[in-house]
């Protein structure tokens, strides 16, 4: 069975969707076969990776709420090694219908048992909010990354989505662990992220990577072009990193 790793943080903004996408995409340099859900209703991972998610007849939604099978809602990326399941509009509507549903919180768990021994990965894109769909995601998961903004507040939304997965551990995944919290948009040239990143190592020893995603251009460029930054730009300071994040994980 593949790793399911859940990408998951309540604040929008900390580049949670960045590193869905360019870790899967690093992943995948490295032969691993990724598999990519999108479940976050904005789409923003499908636009990255190069879909027009208006244009997708399907997506989890119809997977997990209509018994549609994995064949037709997985897509080919550019990159060989990773596929992804995108989002569409019907997302928009899938939170309220997963609630409805007796053991809805369950239903992507129970899905991914057919496909996830299929890859050696698979990413879970969650929304930015501790809703249903993030809900199935850690009750799916076999651990989740946390991304950490190094800006102000930076660790009050921290303890906010450890106590929700805690909740999880407690009534419906218990075997849910941490992979880590992953430092984003880290300018080390300012005091404010020098201070967040040395509390957060300090606070937390252990579960933070060593390696610091870096504010950079390049990287918030890329998802304009459809292109996880591997294929924009190898070379910039954005896609080392996020290559490091991949041996990183892959060294575990």
């Amino acid at each position: 069975m593949g790793k399911i790793l859940a990408i998951a943080n309540q604040k929008g903004g900390v580049g949670k969707t960045t590193t869905a996408v360019n870790l899967g995409a690093s992943l995948a340099l490295a032969e691993r076969k990724v598999l990519l859900i999108d479940l976050d209703p904005q789409g923003n991972a499908t636009t990255a990776s190069g879909l027009d998610k208006r244009k997708q007849p399907y997506s989890v939604a119809q997977v997990l709420l209509e018994g549609l099978p994995w064949e037709k809602a997985i897509k080919n990326t550019e990159i060989r090694y990773l596929k992804i399941v995108p989002s569409n509009p019907s997302m928009l509507t899938a939170e309220l219908s997963l609630m409805e549903r007796e053991g809805g919180e369950k239903l992507l768990k129970e899905r991914l048992k057919e496909i996830s021994g299929d890859f050696h990965f698979v990413l879970l894109d969650c929304p930015p909010s501790m809703g249903y769909l993030t809900l199935n995601a850690l009750v799916a998961a076999h651990s989740v990354i946390i991304p950490l903004q190094s800006e102000y507040l930076a660790m009050e939304g921290l303890s906010e989505i450890l106590s929700f997965i805690r909740k999880i551990q407690s009534h419906y995944n218990p075997d849910l662990e941490i992979e880590g919290i992953l430092i984003t948009m880290h300018d080390e040239r300012t005091v404010l992220a020098r201070q967040v990143e040395r509390e957060a190592r300090k606070y937390f020893p252990g579960k933070v990577f060593a390696t610091v995603i870096p504010r950079n251009v390049r990287l918030s460029e890329a998802p304009s072009y459809g292109k996880p930054i591997v294929l924009y730009d190898i070379k910039s300071k954005g896609a080392q990193a996020y290559l490091n994040l991949a041996k990183e994980i892959l060294r575990r």
